[in-house]
């Protein structure tokens, strides 16, 4: 509307300015007993008409629209998935977001965003809300959940919905991250329907392109380690710990912030800045597992620099230090599904607590199969 009427008045004033100009060098000939060559002078004046008619044509002839369509689209690279039956799962390369359509990719950024960055926005000066510890996701699960065994989202746009015996409930996409955000994170619940949170789930789904429903890629998670023959030992851990983890977490486990003081560079392994008691790196097995194949920094699956007794050592170092706490009260209705490492009760064996926290694990896990089977052979 602007442009159709600045065009016109634009016209009316280099045809003014342009006779008036004219005008000027007419006079000035006359003054100097010069003769006007006026056909040069009209040739001049067509052309100005000639300029201003087309220019304002060119400007004000409407153009097709371009419809963002998925022809459009599909000129960027399709997402493909990185990993075949042999290999690891590492999420499809970045770059291919811009091949989605232009609402969704916005999405999707934004979703991998709140997860490298998640206390800019969320944490305890965040720009958007007030309802988390301070960590970010990324800081438990690596390179925004994409690193293989760094805890990774690889399978989780395939295997949810899915029951789970820790709540006892089918559980969605929506509700495993508001549980991350409520025990890792320590803080408040997104609602399902915020920005923030689609944008998340939207996050998911384009990691999980390409991944059959059911299929859980290799390297996915956590690694499982073998159990020790004896209880992982705090006191080893602490030594670990000063030697290998201490230059990035700080003596006093609290890690270090990056130099815009939001978010975690090195996260806190304690303290009230920490996961909470309802965290799954509260369990030993889970920690272990996370930092044989991640830490300390520079640590590949392919080149770890823990040995697996020093990684359930610091494990069990690290999660003897206070945290929050959260009421588990609801957690594993089915009592006798609780994982071996546990480490609170009531159980269905007559393991101790410590043990359950500590180990050694391999005769509760042998107690745990023998109790499943008779279960399922009663049902029969």
């Amino acid at each position: 509307m602007l442009l159709g009427l600045a065009v016109p008045i634009m016209a009316i004033f280099v045809l003014v300015w342009w006779h008036n100009l004219d005008d000027a060098l007419r006079a000035l000939s006359m003054q100097g007993g010069r003769p006007l060559d006026e056909r040069s002078s009209k040739r001049t004046t067509q052309a100005v008409w000639a300029t201003v008619i087309i220019t304002s044509a060119l400007v004000l002839v409407p153009k097709p629209l371009i419809h963002h369509t998925s022809d459009t689209a599909a000129t960027h690279p399709p997402p493909v998935p990185r990993y075949t039956a042999d290999s690891l799962w590492y999420g499809p390369d970045t770059t291919t977001i811009a091949g989605l359509e232009t609402t969704r990719a916005s999405l999707v950024r934004y979703g991998r965003e709140l997860i490298a960055n998640t206390a800019a926005y969320l944490g305890p000066q965040g720009s958007i809300d007030h309802r988390t510890n301070g960590m970010n996701c990324q800081n438990c699960h690596l390179d925004a959940g994409t690193r293989p065994w760094g805890n990774n989202y690889g399978a989780v746009w395939s295997t949810y919905p899915k029951f789970r015996e820790r709540s006892g409930t089918m559980e969605s996409i929506v509700k495993r991250v508001n549980d991350c955000i409520e025990r890792s994170l320590n803080g408040k619940a997104l609602d399902s329907a915020s920005h923030e949170m689609l944008a998340i789930v939207a996050y998911m789904e384009w990691l999980g392109t390409g991944i059959g429903k059911g299929v859980k890629p290799k390297g996915t998670g956590i690694i499982d380690l073998a159990f020790l023959d004896r209880p992982a030992d705090p006191v080893r851990g602490e030594r670990i710990f000063k030697a290998k983890c201490m230059s990035c977490h700080e003596a006093d486990g609290q890690g270090r912030k990056n130099a815009d003081g939001l978010t975690y560079l090195y996260p806190p392994l304690w303290g009230e800045h920490s996961y909470n008691v309802g965290a799954g790196l509260y369990r030993v097995s889970r920690f272990a597992g996370y930092v044989k194949n991640n830490m300390p920094q520079g640590t590949t699956y392919a080149a770890p620099q823990l040995t697996d007794e020093e990684a359930w050592d610091v494990a069990a170092y690290v999660d003897s230090q206070q945290r929050p706490d959260r009421d588990l009260s609801k957690d594993w209705p089915r009592i006798a599904a609780k994982p071996v490492d546990h480490p609170f009760g009531p159980y269905t064996d007559t393991f101790s607590e410590p043990q359950h926290k500590f180990g050694p694990f391999g005769p509760i896990a042998a107690a745990k199969k023998k109790n499943d089977a008779k279960a399922q052979a009663s049902k029969k």
